[in-house]
């Protein structure tokens, strides 16, 4: 008997990360994630499968400001004006994992998944996300409902739908 069944989330999860490993290698590309509210959730996925070293070149997790300005080179006046969980530091985390690295395409999370941290202007569940695929970026804000998990899972399987779309489209 299995403790831990595998969700249906699971699932699409494992299939967006075969998607990648279908898009990327054809492009020469390689990937690279900087994750701080997954702390690291979304590079476990991609590497979860046997031989993503063709395609999955390195993860940053930032959890801490002086982490995402240490490894990403995100300028802590960014931080200090809006905040890490903002659209302007889900921008240059995106860039900065590209720039940091030798891949051409990169997703970035930045969030609050809770239970605690929450506030008016970002409750519990605000993610900003950053893609940098090809030389452009773009950036959205979501909201999830749930517990920390199921922030976390959400937030994990947005961001690699999004990229998939992404790259298929570069």
């Amino acid at each position: 008997m299995n403790d831990h069944p595998i969700s249906l989330t699971d699932l699409d999860v494992a299939a967006l990360v075969l998607r990648l490993a279908d898009l990327l290698p054809p492009k020469g590309w390689m990937m690279a994630t900087a994750e701080s509210c997954t702390g690291g959730l979304i590079a476990g996925a991609c590497t979860d499968l046997a031989g993503s070293s063709v395609w999955f070149e390195r993860g940053f997790v930032t959890y801490s400001n002086e982490a995402k300005s240490e490894l990403l080179g995100v300028d802590p006046a960014l931080i200090e004006a809006h905040g890490a969980v903002s659209e302007p530091v889900a921008r240059a985390m995106a860039e900065g994992a590209v720039a940091r690295s030798r891949a051409q395409a990169s997703v970035a999370v930045t969030g609050v998944a809770g239970p605690s941290g929450g506030s008016a202007e970002k409750p519990v569940g605000t993610v900003w996300f950053g893609w940098s695929v090809d030389g452009r970026t773009r950036t959205e804000r979501r909201r999830f409902d749930g517990d920390r998990a199921a922030v976390r899972a959400a937030t994990v399987h947005y961001a690699l739908q999004t990229l998939v779309e992404l790259v298929r489209g570069a």
